[in-house]
C-alpha cells in the first residue's frame, strides 16, 4: 500500500467520522424531546395517549435496533412501490441517512421516555406549589423548576442512553451509509489491512464516546450547582 493509499483510506475514516457525528447530533435531541412528550403523555389522564406512548415504548425498546433500522429503510420503500402499484402517484425515495437518523431518533426516544418519566415521578412537589403561590403560569414552572429537576436527576442514566446510541450509528452501514463503520470495511478490504483500519475506527469511536461523556460530566456539573449532598 503506498502513501498515498493510506493517506487517502484515512482521510476516509475520517469523513465516515463526521456522518456518524451528523448522525448522533440529529438523533440524540430529537430523541430527548420526542422521549419527554411520550413521558408525559404515559402521565396524562386520557387513556389513549397513556396506551399509545405504552406500546410506541415497547414497540421500539423491545426491537433489536438493526431490525427497527431496516424495517424503515426497506419496509418503507415497500410500501411505497405498493402504492404505486395501487394506481397511487408516489415517487419517494427514502435516503439511507434519513432512515438511520429516524430510526435510532425513535430508539432514543423510546428509551430517554423511561428516564424521563422516573424523574418526573420524583419531582419534588413542595418547589412546584411555591412556583405557582409566586403566580408563575404553568408553561414556566415547567421551563424553569421542572425541567432543570429533571435533567439533574436524569442526567446520569441519559449518558448511557446516548452513548448506546452512538454505537448503534454503526449499524447504518447495513444500508450502504458512508459511516466510520462502513468506511473503516471498505478501507480494510481494498488495502488488505484490516487490523489497522479497524483499530483505527475503535480509537476514532473511543474519542467520540470520551468528548460526550465529558459533555454530559460538564451539564451534570452546571445542573448540580449549588445542591447541597448530605453524607
Amino acid at each position: 500500500m503506498s502513501n498515498e493509499q493510506f493517506i487517502g483510506w484515512c482521510w476516509q475514516l475520517l469523513a465516515g467520522a463526521v456522518v456518524t457525528v451528523e448522525i448522533t447530533l440529529i438523533s440524540l435531541p430529537l430523541g430527548m424531546i420526542l422521549g419527554m412528550a411520550v413521558a408525559l403523555a404515559k402521565l396524562s389522564r386520557y387513556r389513549l395517549m397513556m396506551s399509545g406512548a405504552e406500546v410506541f415504548t415497547t414497540v421500539f425498546r423491545g426491537l433489536p435496533e438493526l431490525m427497527t433500522l431496516l424495517i424503515l429503510y426497506y419496509g418503507l420503500q415497500m410500501l411505497l412501490q405498493q402504492g404505486s402499484e395501487l394506481g397511487l402517484v408516489i415517487d419517494v425515495q427514502i435516503p439511507p441517512f434519513a432512515a438511520g437518523a429516524v430510526a435510532l431518533t425513535l430508539v432514543a426516544a423510546a428509551y430517554s421516555s423511561e428516564n424521563f418519566l422516573t424523574a418526573l415521578r420524583c419531582l419534588d412537589r413542595g418547589q412546584l406549589e411555591a412556583a405557582f403561590s409566586f403566580g408563575m403560569r404553568r408553561y414556566q414552572v415547567f421551563i424553569r423548576v421542572s425541567i432543570p429537576q429533571l435533567l439533574r436527576a436524569s442526567l446520569p442514566s441519559l449518558s448511557n442512553n446516548c452513548m448506546n446510541i452512538l454505537k448503534d450509528t454503526s449499524l447504518v452501514s447495513i444500508i450502504a451509509l458512508d459511516d466510520l463503520m462502513r468506511k473503516s470495511y471498505l478501507a480494510a478490504g481494498n488495502t488488505k489491512e484490516p487490523i489497522f483500519f479497524f483499530m483505527l475506527a475503535c480509537v476514532i469511536y473511543l474519542v467520540l464516546s470520551g468528548v460526550l461523556l465529558l459533555l454530559f460530566s460538564c451539564a451534570e456539573r452546571y445542573f448540580n450547582r449549588g445542591v447541597v449532598r448530605h453524607v
